[in-house]
């Protein structure tokens, strides 16, 4: 007990200047690439909000700071591109279900196809994220215990992809993996190394192009595999179990319901709701914002919906 209110004093002693450094950080960052559309510098500027969030939960002693050993469902911010200006918000969680008001970066990100969040440390906050520019390229960001920043070209050709996500190890490794479907309708993947690098691609299977949305951030049956869930075109939700095994890293689907294509977009973003379960986020064409609050019961994965926001029709959700 000693030694975790030592660890605990000495996190929130570092909190007060890794706050700092990091609001220095992005207000320097933020000014050059607002200013010159600099890609690099809006993907180090949205690096640098995550060690100032989980700066700031230290300082609280949020219930994830609290929670000694490796938090198994990370949490990760929510990035929301303006529709009509491409600039930059990020919604933090608020450990309630919900989100906390959003935080304007200051860059634009039209230069941006998506970006992919992991958390290979096991602290619950992202600690690198993967960066899919809409010309193909592939880049990994992330930023060390110092606060530096580290960039690493990962590949390109990446366009090809309808979907690119990361539900998170699917190998067996420590890293989280990458999945891709390409415009035939396959299902590729990607095993990770620490520093973003990837492995060969493997061909999953066919078939996936029936799929409008696929989603998934974690484990949502209790087995400690990480599963991903994917809509088909008549609104049928499938479950697709995680089996550890990354030679084939997906069960036989299971259908878990009907009428989710209400829905214009399906993303998940890990624990919303701070049960240690991944929960799922539906967004309806008029901006209204759900959360399916995962069960980690493969009887009934998710809850029923509990409204969470308004409003973000305005945004591209990534």
């Amino acid at each position: 007990m000693i030694n975790a209110r030592r660890r605990r004093a000495f996190r929130g002693a570092l909190a007060a200047t890794a706050a700092t450094a990091v609001t220095a950080v992005l207000a320097a960052t933020a000014g050059t690439a607002f200013a010159s559309g600099d890609p690099a510098g809006a993907a180090r500027t949205r690096a640098a909000s995550g060690p100032r969030h989980q700066a700031r939960d230290v300082q609280s002693l949020g219930p994830r700071v609290r929670a000694d050993g490796p938090v198994q469902t990370p949490s990760f911010p929510l990035t929301a591109v303006h529709k009509r200006t491409a600039e930059l918000y990020l919604y933090f969680t608020d450990d309630k279900g919900g989100f906390r008001p959003r935080e304007d970066v200051g860059v634009t990100f039209e230069a941006f196809a998506g970006s992919i969040d992991v958390d290979n440390d096991k602290d619950g906050y992202s600690d690198g994220t993967w960066y899919l520019y809409k010309d193909g390229k592939l880049d990994f960001d992330w930023i060390d215990d110092q606060l530096d920043s580290h960039t690493k070209h990962v590949g390109t050709g990446w366009n090809v992809y309808t979907t690119v996500l990361s539900p998170g190890n699917l190998g067996g490794a420590k890293e989280a993996d990458l999945i891709g479907v390409d415009k035939a309708g396959v299902l590729w993947e990607y095993l990770a190394h620490p520093d973003g690098t990837l492995t060969s691609r493997k061909r999953i299977g066919a078939g996936w192009d029936q799929y409008t949305q696929i989603a998934g951030q974690g484990d949502l049956t209790g087995d400690g595999k990480a599963d991903i869930v994917a809509r088909d075109k008549s609104g049928v939700l499938w479950l697709y179990k995680g089996t550890g095994d990354y030679q084939a890293p997906f069960a036989p689907r299971t259908r878990i319901g009907a009428g989710w294509n209400t829905y214009d977009r399906l993303l998940s973003v890990g624990d919303l709701d701070a049960d240690g379960k991944p929960d799922l986020i539906a967004r309806k064409p008029n901006g209204d914002l759900f959360r399916y609050s995962g069960t980690g019961d493969t009887r009934a994965v998710f809850l029923k919906p509990v409204k969470i926001g308004s409003g973000f029709q305005i945004y591209n959700l990534l």
